[in-house]
């Protein structure tokens, strides 16, 4: 009769599996623990000052004005309200941020690549320009420097007869942006697009240069390869660093403040001046654009696992 010997894998503690998922239970507790102990603290701290934590002051009339209202606002609304006109102004910035700063970084990054001298260094120039330079001093250059110093309403520059410019902002024939949002617009648009320029740039050269051959070879033109052939192939290596610009922009879109644009920090910003309540505003905004950031890197994701190249 023989004694059997214990598989060493037999016992749980022994598996890679069960140390994988042990290691993050207890990664879990950790951050339980953590979290609890800040919570007991500022509990106690605000206590200790005679202040109750709590988010009943957003229903109290905010009785001050904010200067862009995408919807219906009044002074006598709450400060919910105002939060949340803050929150569409966010939105609002973002989203024609990312759009254009796409569309100016793309268009940077193939220029740094032209066959034409001129179109190459202009675009060198644009690049190293504007991504060296702070853009808090972009944004105060915008508006400061060019919008103050437009024409009044009445003496608008008509530019083709479609677009107007004046110290009222941009004017287009269905809607007129405001200097504020001018301002951010354009700081926050050419200042991530020569950052986007050089991902580009990156992506494209990272191409063996065998497919462009190949593509001459079947007669395609220069756009044409960099559309159907060149462009494609590059996005795997373009988007992880392009969405880390994406967020970038939307947490920069903070710094509009400085020109007075009432964004969501703007319009957080009066309210805890007003109400006193640093914490539950300072969490108020923190959750924005944790959300905001969320978000954006949920589709890029998404966007990143359809375009990358699936291995049979």
């Amino acid at each position: 009769m023989t004694n059997k010997i214990p598989n060493p894998q037999s016992y749980p503690w022994q598996s890679e599996r069960f140390w994988r998922i042990a290691s993050q239970l207890i990664l879990v507790f950790v951050v339980g623990v953590v979290i609890a102990v800040f919570a007991s603290n500022l509990t106690r701290n605000l206590q200790q000052l005679g202040i109750e934590f709590g988010f009943g002051f957003l229903q109290h009339q905010a009785s001050f004005d904010i200067a862009e209202t995408p919807i219906p606002y009044q002074p006598s609304d709450s400060y919910g309200h105002a939060l949340i006109i803050g929150l569409i102004n966010s939105l609002r910035i973002a989203i024609a941020g990312l759009v254009l700063s796409t569309i100016v970084g793309i268009g940077a990054g193939a220029a740094r690549l032209s066959d034409n001298w001129l179109v190459r260094n202009l675009s060198w120039v644009y690049v190293e320009t504007f991504r060296n330079t702070p853009l808090l001093l972009q944004l105060l250059f915008w508006y400061s420097a060019v919008f103050l110093s437009l024409p009044n309403t009445e003496n608008k520059l008509s530019l083709g007869n479609l677009i107007y410019v004046s110290q009222g902002g941009i004017e287009f024939p269905w809607f007129t942006m405001a200097p504020e949002f001018s301002a951010l617009l354009l700081g926050l648009t050419f200042y991530t697009g020569s950052f986007i320029a050089e991902i580009v740039r990156g992506g494209i050269q990272s191409i063996p240069k065998g497919q462009w051959e190949a593509s001459t070879s079947l007669g395609l033109n220069t756009l044409s390869t960099l559309r159907l052939v060149i462009f494609p192939q590059a996005l795997r290596v373009i988007i992880p660093p392009l969405t880390s610009q994406y967020l970038n922009l939307t947490k920069n879109s903070s710094l509009g403040i400085a020109i007075g644009y009432p964004d969501i920090y703007f319009v957080a910003s009066t309210t805890f001046n007003q109400t006193g309540r640093a914490v539950e505003v300072m969490l108020l905004i923190m959750l924005t654009y944790l959300s905001i950031s969320l978000t954006i890197s949920l589709f890029m994701n998404i966007f990143n696992r359809n375009v990358r190249i699936k291995e049979s």
